[in-house]
């Protein structure tokens, strides 16, 4: 486990808590069971409201999810000297409380792994590793290209792996992040309330895939801009609308905006699949969606200028403010 000097939890967010009060009757979070003949259309629905879901009987073998769990659980417990071998985040590799290079910080440490080519991993036993996480990601993978399907099927877009061709694509730039946070002890005794463990974001990628231990922390904003906590569920896959969904659908789906509050007692393992298409996509509203004399509410880009653009921000900047097309007056 990453042990943390007293000291630096001076640097970290705060948020007061009656700011992250959630509302009095929050409303439930879409379950999609992904074995249901009408599950697009509730994958639709979940996509256009919050731009969050859950997924259940999502066919990923529980014991590749407990695999990887106990190898990511046994990487992040090495001494800190030994996690640093496998190199800093530039951008992938390992990280300590930095979050990218623009000066964001959170009570988190992880592991950013591009999903093209093997990682070199510190641990005893790093073939093991390596195995568990090819065989999680592929699983994972396939998961996440039947929902980009349903999606298609849902908007009558065809053909229907018009998104999901983008994750198969050998150039795909999709990503994969084990985040892990450890217990924070000064949640306890600080008076400001709940310490920061990811601060606010939205993903730019199409979608993310996100599975978790039961230790509670996810928090996700409503159109209202009220945030409510995602009841922690081991067995299930989160899904997030990320901002290149949300342009191909012309804001029909909205990104979510997402953050982690650090937990006092018990450390949270979180394992994020995010999914990307290749640099030189381009990426603007398609347009089988658009209806009638319907104008374009963003300008075209390629997933490389987003993806620069992106990760040469804040975490809480609006990322496509930059990309939305000014209407006329």
């Amino acid at each position: 486990m990453v042990i943390l000097s007293k000291p630096a939890i001076e640097q970290f967010s705060y948020i007061r808590n009656k700011q992250a009060a959630a509302a009095l009757f929050p409303p439930l979070i879409p379950i999609v069971d992904l074995s249901k003949p009408d599950s697009k259309h509730q994958i639709i629905k979940a996509c256009e409201e919050f731009g969050f879901f859950k997924v259940i009987n999502h066919g990923v073998p529980m014991e590749l999810i407990s695999r990887l769990e106990s190898e990511a659980t046994e990487f992040f417990s090495l001494p800190l000297c030994e996690k640093e071998k496998t190199g800093q985040p530039k951008p992938y590799g390992y990280g300590n409380k930095r979050i990218g290079s623009n000066g964001d910080v959170g009570w988190v440490e992880y592991l950013l792994l591009t999903t093209n080519q093997d990682p070199n991993l510190a641990t005893e036993n790093p073939e093991s590793f390596r195995v568990a996480l090819n065989k999680y990601m592929a699983a994972v993978k396939k998961m996440a290209c039947e929902i980009l399907e349903m999606v298609a099927d849902g908007l009558n877009i065809q053909p229907r792996n018009a998104l999901s061709k983008l994750m198969m694509d050998e150039q795909s730039d999709s990503v994969f992040r084990l985040n892990h946070y450890p217990p924070c002890l000064d949640v306890l005794q600080s008076l400001n309330g709940n310490v920061i463990g990811f601060g606010e974001h939205t993903d730019p990628q199409i979608i993310s895939v996100l599975r978790s231990n039961n230790t509670s922390g996810l928090q996700i904003s409503l159109r209202d801009g009220s945030w409510i906590s995602v009841p922690p569920d081991q067995y299930s896959f989160f899904i997030n609308v990320g901002d290149s969904l949300q342009v191909m659908t012309n804001g029909r789906f909205k990104s979510v905006k997402h953050r982690v509050m650090a937990n006092s007692v018990k450390s949270r393992l979180s394992m994020i699949y995010f999914c990307g298409p290749p640099l030189s996509e381009k990426i603007a509203p398609l347009p089988c969606l658009m209806k009638g004399d319907q104008q374009s509410l963003y300008k075209e880009f390629t997933w490389f200028e987003y993806k620069r653009s992106a990760y040469t921000s804040r975490l809480a900047d609006n990322r496509l403010m930059h990309f939305e097309k000014i209407a006329a007056s």
